[in-house]
């Protein structure tokens, strides 16, 4: 790229910021909607197969009986109840069976007349003359003198055991109503009158289109710099889940045309959502090609949101287009915040129920003045109550908004939460404590242990919040297990020190620490580990790439630094695997991290010191079932070997 395309790439970002109007939520919300027209998009007749899910779109009425006649609900005979009269175990009545047989679908041929009875099975019909049934149980039957008998010896009341004709439906009554959602026991209903189709809503069909060179559809070769995309099938999913059809139209490169083309081929549909293309870059077309629609067009372009502040709201005609921003958890969370209740109105459907509950901050959160943000947090019972723990991905995380329990709002005004604030968590998806929680380091062995509870119906929730994080949690009780590989930096001893009188430590597994780095690199070949990193500490051109603070990780390298700040030492990634990409990359040429890792991504590796990765459990927990079942899947003979497999030894 010349100097001349870099100057035009600026002025091109400086001249879109007039687009960047931002507006509040509430009043992005309402400017959108009063353009939008959120009636239903007609009605179709389905098979009663296909109607699962669907909304109705009139009222259903009977035009049967159900039952259609008056039948039995048990095996027994069909009787007059005045013969039964008086009837007991002591003093039986006699009665004279007739010629017949009532199994569930057979027609009475002969009535009951007064001293005669008729064998009947469950859902049999009821004869003429006959107005109770009584229970086998109750009877015994004889043979002799050419006639069959049978006595009864409980009476009969009049409508004993009969379910009367229309007595659960009756002809003309109105069995399910206009907007109702159809589930299984609906259907069941509809069936049970006779029906093999039902008038339903149409489903709104949604148009999804990805936008942007970097985006690769999945199952395509990867190349650097560019991304999968996951927003389309996360989008497509959501719509399904909200009652319309996804109209799936690809990825388009930026380009003008093509993206052009893409657009009035969505806009054939009932609704456009686009991902990406609503930053001030030089090479987002999407709002450039949105802008060009009238009545009334673009109607916001910026909401005082984090994550979500390039949201793009428009509308043509009444319908709706969106542009959302493109970093997964912003798109997600803006979609369910802004396109989800268009999509169930224009589907039929209520607005969904909001529900939550109130939890405490186990740490400290900062926020950015002038923005409404939105922390993600997954929750767990504490000893004093439920705790939202952030998931502090960034918006760039595609499984942030799956991992997470809800969200909580921070003010425009405010700077930053403190910990141990009481905070109003909306749920996302319901409430859903696990029977087990494991905070702290992340290893992925302890992804093989965690592993074999869920396979046995455990649900597990782990949180990685790093060493220091799970010693913390494990000392206020919002845990059951805490991994942990923290080392005592004046005596080199892992995790004992750090204990209380109130946990109790579960050696788990060793782990082989080390200095990665890419093959060939002659300034690390052939050395021992604590030598190669007091080299490249006193060589400015030899960058690192650290671990973040609070990590077990991190206390080990610091204490082998002995103070030293090296080139890139500021540089924190939050996980071994991080680590090993940008050694492999390129974009640092040494770190610390495990040895499975360094084979995981091709890299070399020089030994430093064997690690202690275990796990702090507080003694009030130890009886607790699921307890007893990780520390039992942790001395499992196959998760052993597994462990063993990946180089974690005892």
């Amino acid at each position: 790229m010349s100097n001349e395309d870099v100057r035009q790439f600026v002025q091109q970002a400086a001249r879109q910021q007039q687009f960047l109007k931002v507006a509040g939520r509430d009043e992005a919300w309402e400017r959108w909607r009063a353009a939008l027209d959120l009636t239903p998009r007609g009605e179709e007749r389905v098979p009663l197969a296909a109607a699962r899910g669907r909304v109705l779109a009139r009222d259903v009425v009977a035009g049967v009986d159900v039952p259609g006649f008056d039948r039995s609900s048990v095996d027994g005979f069909a009787v007059r109840a005045a013969d039964t009269a008086g009837a007991s175990e002591h003093a039986p009545v006699l009665l004279t069976l007739n010629g017949e047989v009532l199994s569930a679908g057979a027609q009475p041929r002969a009535e009951v007349t007064p001293g005669t009875a008729t064998v009947i099975a469950t859902g049999g019909m009821l004869p003429r003359g006959a107005d109770a049934v009584v229970m086998v149980e109750h009877t015994e039957t004889h043979a002799g003198g050419g006639a069959l008998t049978v006595e009864v010896r409980k009476a009969a009341v009049p409508g004993g055991f009969v379910a009367a004709a229309g007595s659960d439906i009756g002809r003309g009554e109105t069995v399910l109503r206009r907007g109702q959602t159809l589930s299984s026991r609906e259907i069941g209903v509809l069936a049970a009158i006779g029906l093999a189709e039902v008038d339903v809503l149409r489903r709104p069909r949604v148009a999804i289109l990805s936008t942007g060179d970097e985006i690769v559809a999945p199952g395509q070769p990867i190349r650097p710099g560019a991304v999968y995309d996951s927003n389309a099938a996360i989008l497509a999913a959501a719509v399904e889940e909200l009652g319309g059809e996804p109209v799936r139209l690809g990825v388009s490169p930026d380009d003008e045309a093509t993206l052009e083309r893409l657009v009035a081929q969505g806009l054939a549909c009932d609704a456009l959502v686009l991902s990406g293309g609503t930053s001030k870059g030089a090479g987002d077309l999407s709002y450039r090609i949105v802008s060009r629609l009238d009545d009334p067009g673009v109607l916001v372009h910026g909401v005082a949101l984090k994550p979500g502040k390039p949201l793009c709201l428009a509308a043509t005609k009444g319908k709706p287009v969106v542009i959302l921003p493109g970093f997964p958890t912003s798109a997600v969370f803006t979609f369910h915040e802004f396109v989800a209740p268009v999509i169930r109105a224009l589907a039929g459907l209520p607005e969904a129920a909001k529900e939550s509950v109130v939890a405490t901050l186990p740490m400290r959160v900062g926020s950015e003045r002038g923005r409404m943000e939105f922390v993600m947090v997954s929750l767990v019972q504490g000893d004093e109550g439920l705790a939202a723990y952030p998931l502090s991905k960034g918006s760039g995380s595609v499984t942030a908004f799956s991992a997470a329990d809800g969200f909580v709002a921070i003010g425009e005004h405010a700077e930053a939460v403190e910990a141990g604030t009481p905070m109003s968590v909306h749920l996302i998806g319901g409430n859903r404590l696990a029977d087990l929680t494991v905070i702290g380091s992340h290893c992925v062995g302890l992804d093989a242990v965690v592993g074999r509870l869920i396979v046995e119906g455990l649900t597990v929730k782990a949180l990685n919040v790093g060493s220091m994080g799970g010693l913390t949690a494990a000392k206020r009780g919002e845990c059951d297990v805490a991994a942990v590989h923290l080392m005592d930096p004046a005596s080199g001893v892992y995790n004992r020190p750090f204990l209380t009188p109130e946990l109790e430590l579960v050696p788990g597994y060793r782990r082989l620490q080390g200095v990665l780095f890419r093959p060939g690199d002659a300034r690390f070949e052939g050395r021992a580990g604590a030598e190669a990193i007091a080299a490249a500490a006193a060589d400015a051109g030899c960058l690192m790439v650290n671990r973040n603070a609070g990590s077990g990780t991190r206390i080990l390298t610091d204490r082998l630094l002995g103070g030293a700040k090296p080139a890139g030492y500021w540089t924190q990634a939050k996980s071994h695997n991080a680590v090993a990409v940008a050694v492999a990359q390129g974009r640092a040429d040494w770190g610390v991290a495990i040895e499975s890792v360094a084979r995981l991504y091709g890299l070399g590796f020089l030994p430093l010191q064997e690690e202690h990765y275990d796990f702090l459990i507080p003694r009030a927990r130890l009886e607790r079932a699921p307890v007893k079942r990780f520390l039992a899947a942790l001395e499992d003979a196959e998760v052993r070997a597994v462990l063993e497999g990946l180089g974690f030894g005892r």
